[in-house]
């Protein structure tokens, strides 16, 4: 079955003589099957709700006009099944949420979650988040960004694939609004103390570990991290003038 999804990274790199390039990912592809439920979810609002990746190709769109409205736009890197999502949707339907989340089972239960709240204020994207921030999104366009419970590579040698690192720090620290809060939890430890290092670093952010954030939902990523003995760290990082 077809749903027509792009691959999510959009612009896969060539070598000189044509051959794709190995690519450093912040997410590992899994499987696109969707359940009964799922696949009538994405039958009726995919065409509303989904942003297609074919937009990767019009250097010139605005991820904010999927909304139709002006809003203030929060960004959701890797929303899995949409706990978070539809949550803080519902209780934010003055903010324009986008979550970007390549796991299209994922992406089918998240409309199903919003429709269950009585959401229509999130959009969702399956493009790669890192190459969407590069190139679809403006400078002080974010009133939030959250990422919770990213993948933690724990392996050293899968370090790199990380979402969290200077380079893509610069990049979603342009593009906070002045004041804005990026917000994250992870309950991998050493992960944690990685970020705060990262975003330490960024001249544009100050803050650092803060009080679990009482609107974020508990997921089954934190449960699970909770049922295996392994401590929650949030942090918040707000970005400077």
């Amino acid at each position: 079955m077809s749903h027509g999804v792009d691959p999510s990274r959009p612009q896969p790199r060539l070598t000189p003589d044509g051959r794709r390039m190995r690519e450093v990912l912040t997410y590992a592809r899994r499987g696109s099957r969707l359940t009964d439920g799922q696949q009538q979810a994405w039958d009726r609002r995919h065409a509303e709700w989904w942003v297609p990746s074919a937009v990767a190709d019009e250097p010139s769109y605005d991820l904010r006009s999927a909304f139709g409205r002006d809003a203030p736009l929060v960004v959701e890197i890797g929303s899995g099944v949409g706990e978070t999502t539809a949550a803080l949707a519902a209780a934010y339907p003055e903010w324009n949420v986008l979550a970007f989340e390549v796991w299209l089972p994922g992406v089918a239960q998240t409309m199903l979650r919003l429709e269950q709240v009585g959401a229509d204020n999130a959009r969702l994207c399956s493009l790669d988040a890192v190459w969407a921030f590069e190139h679809l999104l403006a400078d002080e366009s974010l009133a939030e960004l959250w990422t919770f419970f990213p993948d933690p590579w724990p392996k050293a040698r899968h370090h790199k694939r990380r979402l969290v690192q200077p380079a893509f720090a610069a990049v979603a620290a342009r593009r906070l609004e002045v004041g804005a809060a990026w917000r994250l939890a992870t309950d991998w430890p050493e992960y944690a103390d990685a970020m705060r290092a990262v975003l330490d670093d960024e001249p544009r952010l100050t803050g650092g570990e803060v009080e679990r954030w009482s609107e974020r939902p508990l997921t089954r990523f934190e449960r699970r991290g909770l049922e295996a003995g392994r401590p929650i760290t949030d942090l918040c990082y707000r970005r400077e003038a």
